[in-house]
């Protein structure tokens, strides 16, 4: 019997399509295949890099003394793997399920089969072999998420631990009368947990009377009388005794071993050979949103050394995780909770280091950084932050590149820091406003995304260093500081601070996120939420930052591609919401999109600051030039590679701007 590396003993090839994508192939690479199927794990928990893993003692063992989990996994790699350009591309899924299409160049789609899914191919172009597995404990299992089954601890005498847990909920409906808990409650009595609600953020919660609710079950609550709704929009928080957590911190083990295992085995225990045996030379990983902060936590902790102390992760491209993690490995976790100005602030996502170097806490007086432990073990990776406006809005970003008193750092080494300038947290759509006031931010970041991951390539591969940090910068003068205000949940970055223009029919009220030092107890695996509720108005706060803005509002720090270099509309991270869902509050992860005025005409018509899109270019022709000039220094500072260049070009010519 061989011995697994990494500690993958298993692996399970459920289903195999070769090729796939119909049969498409893909320049010199060729064809591709698709293995689906499922690994099977276990750690030691005596290892020290194993044990800081939440509850781990606490979790069953098997005859070996190891704790066992298991997890699904999907392949698409070349048909001939010498084809192929021997780089691992590690997608870290989201909630389940995969997000790569569109930096792809594909529709992707959560089991891509087709050949219109494969679209340009852009990494099977490029020969990469792509790899998926389960994380995260509270992905559905359904539409072909990928899920990963782990352990429930348990008392040293075998009965259920019991503990504080917490649940945020808002309906933005007047429809929902129930709600799932994360977690089983272990009392069923209403008097024995807390329900509060409140119609604004900084309003003080009211309790809900024990005959205003109830348990269900163990795992669900509802308003009484039933058949009552939550109120729209309404801010309920419950705090009750949760029992059986699971050992959530698996899934940074999970990852790390089901790569090491592809990049260093030759086979599994039972001698089921790895698909790509002797093939990765280099491995690389992409995530987006939820796995970008899963990835922060994943280098924090020191998850990227394996269980041989080998490095796993060679690249990481991380788009929109601000300076957050995810709060996996604690107990009770829930990792599928983002914390932003108007949700979820008592979950230990947004906790200290944020930055990369060591550095040390004035408020707590704790020493860390992101890099402290691959540093002692010789792991680092090349890491890339990207960032859109919003994570700087919502999710206190400049604490990435920032010390604790609110002063610039020199990059890290190994990592670079990029603000795609005005985007939002993922592409909008301009016609549509959902809850919120305005059009929402179309700003695609996918093309900038795809240039920065070739040049993280050849970072990794060649040494060739990537472009240069774009960022607010204190020592620049393009940092607009939030300021914390008395009383509220939330700050505000001040109008003059940041430039903003006074635009007609636009509310601009400089809500930011402010990031408090909160104290989840002195273990991991303990967290004391009672502590700050009804309020954590008055704690400490860092300082953090947004970009200021030109005279259209416009923001002047970061990788301004076309939308906002030759812009036609304001582009904003930030957004509020409009009346019936909590007006003038933030509208989370939503930008705002906001067109000027066509002619000169229509700006003294309505007195609007910006200039019109005729005084700009007075041209269609103009415009095309405006749009050309500005990508052709976006390709030479390799913030585009040049077909995504063309792209903007034709996109400019086609249009109907002053036609």
């Amino acid at each position: 019997m061989l011995s697994a590396q990494a500690r993958i003993v298993r692996i399970e090839i459920t289903s195999v399509q070769s090729p796939t994508f119909e049969g498409k192939t893909f320049g010199s690479v060729g064809a591709y295949e698709k293995l689906r199927g499922r690994a099977y794990g276990e750690v030691d928990p005596s290892l020290p890099q194993n044990a800081l893993i939440t509850d781990l003692a606490l979790a069953p063992r098997n005859a070996r003394g190891m704790v066992e989990y298991s997890m699904d996994i999907y392949l698409l790699k070349p048909l001939n793997l010498g084809q192929g350009n021997h780089k691992l591309f590690l997608e870290v899924n989201n909630r389940g399920s995969k997000l790569f299409g569109g930096f792809n160049n594909s529709s992707g789609g959560n089991d891509p089969t087709t050949a219109a899914q494969a679209s340009e191919g852009f990494l099977m172009n490029q020969g990469y072999t792509l790899a998926w597995n389960g994380w995260d404990m509270t992905a559905a299992s359904s539409n072909n998420n990928l899920t990963i089954n782990v352990p429930v601890a348990t008392n040293p005498d075998g009965s259920p631990i019991t503990g504080p847990a917490y649940e945020y909920i808002s309906f933005e409906n007047t429809t929902t009368q129930t709600f799932n808990l994360a977690y089983p409650t272990a009392a069923l009595n209403p008097a024995q947990a807390t329900l509060t609600v409140r119609q604004r953020l900084n309003d003080a919660p009211t309790p809900v009377p024990t005959s205003g609710w109830e348990f269900v079950n163990e795992r669900t609550i509802r308003l009484l009388p039933a058949g009552t709704a939550f109120q729209q929009s309404a801010i309920y928080e419950l705090a009750y005794t949760a029992k059986n957590p699971v050992v959530a911190g698996l899934g940074f083990a999970a990852t790390r071993d089901f790569v090491s295992f592809l990049r260093y085995a030759k086979a599994d225990d039972l001698g089921q050979p790895n698909p790509l045996a002797d093939d990765v030379r280099y491995t690389f990983s992409y995530a987006l949103s939820q796995p970008a902060r899963y990835l922060n936590d994943f280098q924090t902790l020191g998850f990227n050394a394996d269980e041989q102390g080998r490095r796993v992760l060679d690249g990481i491209e991380n788009w929109l995780g601000g300076g957050s993690g995810i709060g996996l490995n604690f107990r009770f976790a829930q990792p599928s909770r983002t914390e932003r100005n108007r949700q979820n602030h008592l979950y230990p996502e947004a906790l200290f280091p944020f930055a990369y170097p060591a550095l040390t806490d004035p408020l707590t007086g704790q020493t860390a950084g992101r890099s402290a432990r691959c540093a002692a073990s010789g792991t680092c990776p090349k890491v890339l932050e990207i960032n859109s406006a919003n994570e700087y809005w919502v999710k206190a970003a400049s604490l990435l590149h920032t010390d604790l008193g609110g002063n610039d750092l020199p990059d890290p080494e190994n990592v670079r820091f990029y603000l795609v300038s005005g985007a939002q947290h993922g592409t909008g759509n301009a016609s549509s406003s959902g809850i919120c006031q305005q059009g929402q931010n179309p700003t695609n970041a996918e093309p900038a995304l795809r240039a920065l991951f070739v040049a993280l390539d050849q970072w990794v591969t060649q040494g060739t260093a990537p472009p240069k940090s774009q960022v607010p910068r204190r020592s620049a003068g393009t940092a607009a500081f939030a300021v914390a205000q008395p009383g509220a949940l939330t700050g505000t970055v001040p109008q003059a601070n940041l430039g903003w223009p006074s635009i007609p029919g636009v509310t601009y009220t400089g809500l930011i996120t402010t990031r408090y030092q909160l104290d989840f107890g002195p273990f991991l695996s303990q967290r004391i939420l009672t502590k700050y509720l009804p309020s954590i108005t008055g704690r400490p706060v860092y300082p953090n930052f947004v970009s200021k803005v030109d005279a259209d509002g416009n923001e002047v720090a970061g990788i301004r591609l076309p939308i906002v270099a030759a812009p036609l509309a304001t582009t904003t991270g930030w957004a509020l919401r409009r009346a019936g869902y909590g007006e003038n509050e933030g509208c989370e992860a939503a930008g705002q999109y906001l067109p000027f005025p066509l002619t000169p005409t229509d700006r003294a018509a309505t007195r609007d600051p910006r200039r019109s899109v005729q005084e700009r270019y007075r041209t269609h022709a103009g415009y095309v030039a405006a749009v050309t000039k500005v990508v052709k220094q976006l390709v030479k500072q390799r913030f585009l590679l040049e077909e995504d260049a063309q792209k903007y070009i034709l996109e400019a010519e086609a249009s109907a701007v002053l036609k």
